[in-house]
């Protein structure tokens, strides 16, 4: 299939809209999931275990339960007692739903991680939960605790060596090539800190579940959480009207959204969980430690001829989730020989799941470190050498890419950055002195690829549009903070003319038609084909309308000969300015609306997809500049350029870019959860020990698309984004900091005290 040409941005699609849901943000009208309240409600505190590794001897929950204002107290005793239990596993194959850990909460006496929920408290007020959970005396009797941060445990029956993507015979490709990298790059554990924590209020009718939750995926928590709860799926509802983000954190339901739930049924009341920042840290998931073997090999004219990725990541004692960092490997690059291995190792941690970019993120940082330090022993520029490996066709499926524009990437990306005027030589470049002192900072400039997957789903929408002249289109999809609101108005009102703010979005319910969960850089691309179809559907009742209606100018007309467009009917050969508004043609038929469903499958399903190989590409360029004399190290500058089909919304595309790369300037520099070797305990668990990356933090960025539609992706041709701008950030950075320092950091996040081994100096 030829690809398409690059697109030129119109009035509604890829302008610079503005996110129709920000005034209701900015002024505080918007409603997050602990933001509702009911008559009665009550709240519910979990107690959580103190130790990582045991089993539980006993529970006395006399003296919670005597507090003034406690209703209810839950353990593992009791919970299968009353109206609140049991809660029930998933069935494999079950509802289509995806749940976080597999054990419901409270099944058990068995405590895995340090803070699993071992008990719940409800009363009238949160502080009398507060203090009656801390009030419940838990006897453990402890078992060994293993957090170790070394990955080499030897692979089982259990947890064997998986081979995920093989061609040619990497070995003896590489023991006969001349040139050689074999190193291993480790990336720690990292915990979503989104700045809402997770909360659920569970509304309990007798015969079903209302529940208000901090969930990226609406349809898919009301299929994990009917078969939780024991409920037929039309008896639960899920609601999430808005997110403040869940960088996937809040995919899938974790154990506190079932015990609201739980607690509500057995009371007959309103039920508000909400988790606290320590508990953040500990239940709701977390991107997990990974250590990852790299051997690359090249001819001295820089072709790759081996390349053997293998990965190992933690795992907690219940749930075998892979990081998948092998994602990207197999097809960025050309090369005859290639073989990507995993295993898993078990820990006494909570259970990982993904986070921004999981997988390809942290496997891209150690593919693309070990380019550059091949790049570097060939003596080539990196830029070059990635070029001189592009390849137009993903080689482990011998597939051609549906659009594949990574060596325009490369190509921007090293202009718009300068990097032509990079000299290689180790701390050869200075900052321009403009201010005194400048001319003792040392700059080091890196860069590296980056590459995300571009995958469609199945969605059904709903588009109706009203006879007092505006429209209403609708879907059980969410808005993570993306702009998903914006996207669905902005395609309603390019198919139809009518203005943005005509249009009511009405999304973030699971009673709405099912729609796709916000994760995987998935949603947009799965939506539009859906709103696309509905709108088109809606167009065609409001004409077929002008057509019947006696009275109207275009009665007894074929539906050939007439047109929709500027919000108005009117004949295809003429201009919209002469037909008549919509609304006036539903109003002299006595018809409220025009309504119309729309449908769009996942990207397998379609057969002409099938042949080709569908991903997002981008680069990154780093500058970091290097104090020696105080050991400062700050990242001051990236270009980022991005592969990423359509972009239908500027802004909130380089939003979504922008807020990545800070985001990898966190993982780069600062983010580490570290646990407490004797005891599991995550140590840093909250916000003064734990660093994310600040506006001080924040360098200069500059975002490039290079809007080339993708044909296979449907008609609008895009693409998600919402990974890729994270892809690539924390390699470029380590790549300029050895450019600067001449220190290979190969274990994240980079520490000063690495650093303060570097001879350079000014």
């Amino acid at each position: 299939m030829p690809d398409a040409a690059p697109y030129n941005p119109s009035a509604i699609i890829g302008s610079d809209l503005p996110r129709i849901d920000g005034p209701l943000k900015t002024t505080g009208a918007a409603q997050y999931a602990a933001d509702f309240h009911f008559p009665g409600l009550v709240h519910a505190v979990a107690v959580s275990s103190t130790v990582a590794s045991a089993t539980i001897r006993s529970i006395d929950t006399s003296a919670a339960e005597k507090m003034p204002g406690v209703v209810l107290v839950l353990h593992h005793g009791n919970i299968k007692n009353g109206k609140a239990g049991p809660l029930y596993r998933m069935a494999p194959g079950g509802h289509g739903g995806r749940t976080s850990e597999a054990r419901p909460p409270l099944e058990d006496q068995t405590v895995r991680y340090w803070g699993q929920y071992v008990a719940l408290v409800v009363a009238e007020t949160l502080e009398q939960a507060q203090t009656a959970a801390s009030a419940v005396e838990v006897e453990y009797e402890a078992n060994p605790v293993n957090v170790a941060t070394e990955l080499n445990d030897e692979q089982s029956d259990e947890l064997p060596l998986h081979t995920e993507s093989k061609r040619g015979d990497v070995e003896a490709a590489f023991a006969s090539a001349p040139v050689k990298v074999d190193e291993t790059y480790v990336t720690p554990a990292e915990t979503h800190n989104p700045m809402e924590m997770h909360a659920t209020v569970a509304v309990w009718d007798g015969k079903g579940f209302t529940l208000y939750e901090t969930s990226q995926g609406v349809v898919n928590a009301q299929h994990v959480m009917a078969e939780t709860l024991g409920m037929p799926r039309e008896n639960v509802q899920v609601i999430t009207r808005f997110l403040g983000s869940g960088f996937g954190g809040k995919l899938f339901p974790w154990p506190h959204s079932a015990l609201a739930a739980a607690a509500a049924r057995q009371l007959d009341r309103p039920v508000k969980l909400s988790v606290n920042r320590k508990q953040m840290f500990m239940n709701v998931g977390h991107r997990p430690r990974t250590q990852q073997h790299m051997k690359l090999a090249a001819t001295p004219d820089g072709k790759l001829v081996s390349l053997h990725h293998d990965y190992r990541n933690h795992t907690n004692l219940g749930d075998d989730i892979r990081e998948n960092c092998g994602e990207a490997t197999p097809f960025l690059y050309s090369t005859p020989n290639l073989l990507v291995t995993s295993a898993l190792v078990r820990r006494n941690v909570g259970t990982p799941t993904p986070m921004r970019g999981p997988g390809a993120v942290p496997g891209l940082y150690a593919l693309e470190s070990a380019m550059d330090e091949l790049a570097i022993k060939l003596k080539m520029d990196p830029v070059e050498f990635r070029l001189k490996n592009d390849t137009l066709t993903d080689e482990s499926q011998n597939k051609p890419f549906s659009s594949r524009h990574y060596k325009e990437c490369l190509q921007l990306g090293a202009e718009k950055f300068g990097w032509a005027d990079r000299t290689p030589e180790i701390g050869s470049m200075r900052k321009e002195g403009r201010k005194e002192g400048d001319d003792d900072i040392i700059l080091g400039w890196g860069m590296a690829g980056a590459s995300w997957g571009a995958f469609r789903g199945p969605c059904q929408t709903s588009v109706a549009l009203l006879n007092d002249g505006t429209a209403r289109v609708s879907c059980g999809t969410q808005d993570v903070g993306t702009g998903t609101y914006t996207i669905f108005a902005q395609i309603v009102s390019d198919r139809t003319g009518i203005a943005v703010h005509k249009i009511r979005v009405v999304i973030g319910d699971s009673a709405l038609p099912p729609g796709p969960t916000s994760g995987g850089s998935t949603a947009t691309a799965t939506v539009l084909p859906a709103i696309a179809d509905a709108t088109d559907n809606a167009i065609k009742v409001a004409i077929a309308t002008a057509i019947s209606t006696t009275g109207s100018p275009f009665h007894g007309k074929t539906t050939d000969s007439l047109a929709f467009s500027e919000g108005r009917v009117h004949i295809k050969t003429q201009a919209a300015s002469t037909g008549m508004p919509y609304e006036q043609i539903l109003k002299m038929a006595d018809v409220q609306a025009a309504n119309g469903e729309g449908n769009s499958g996942a990207i397998n399903s379609d057969p002409k997809a099938r042949g080709f190989s569908t991903h997002s590409f981008g680069a990154q360029f780093v500058e970091v500049e290097w104090d020696p004399g105080i050991a400062r190290l700050r990242v001051s500058r990236v270009v980022s350029v991005i592969d990423g089909g359509r972009i239908i919304n500027h802004k909130t595309a380089a939003n979504q870019i922008l807020g990545a790369v800070v985001m990898g300037v966190g993982m780069g520099m600062l983010e580490e959860t570290i646990y407490d070797h004797r005891n599991g305990l995550p140590i840093n668990c909250n916000f003064a020990d734990y660093m994310v990356a600040t506006h001080a933090d924040s360098p200069q960025i500059d975002v490039h698309f290079l809007n080339y539609p993708d044909p296979i992706l449907g008609e609008y041709g895009a693409r998600g984004i919402g990974e890729i701008g994270l892809a690539g950030v924390a390699p470029a950075m380590t790549a300029a900091v050895y450019h600067a320092t001449g220190i290979r950091v190969r274990e994240l996040p980079i520490r000063i005290e690495d650093l303060l081994a570097s001879t350079v100096s000014v």
